[in-house]
């Protein structure tokens, strides 16, 4: 990886940590008398796109993982401890909601970029 690579690399990081605080917050989001979870469906769209973007800047497969560990640690350290030792983690089927549409789609799309650095790797192989 290049400096220009490593740079962006952390701001990918960094993005990962404020989405998941962002979308935390946001989680318990009523409109009027109804729950309306939608950082659920941006969790679903951003962290893949951060899995993806940083599976683009190394063939290393911790590179690729770290938005996705980065994220899961945050929601886990902010949602049960929270500033001022609050529960930001709703707990109901919102927050089950939320962590499995940011979890699962970046799992996947981790899945895909690592196939793709095989792929990649196994033809300059050859």
């Amino acid at each position: 990886m290049t400096a220009a690579d490593r740079v962006l690399f952390g701001f990918l990081l960094l993005d990962a940590l404020v989405l998941a605080i962002v979308e935390l917050l946001f989680l318990p989001l009523w409109i009027g008398p109804v729950q309306f979870p939608i950082m659920a469906a941006v969790a679903a769209v951003t962290t893949p796109l951060l899995v993806s973007a940083a599976g683009r800047l190394s063939q290393h497969r911790g590179v690729a993982a770290a938005p996705l560990v980065v994220w899961f640690l945050a929601v886990f350290v902010f949602g049960l401890f929270g500033p001022g030792g609050d529960v930001v983690l709703v707990g109901d089927w919102r927050a089950l909601l939320f962590i499995a549409a940011g979890a699962l789609p970046s799992a996947m799309m981790l899945g895909i970029v690592l196939a793709r650095n095989a792929v990649e790797a196994g033809r300059t192989a050859h």
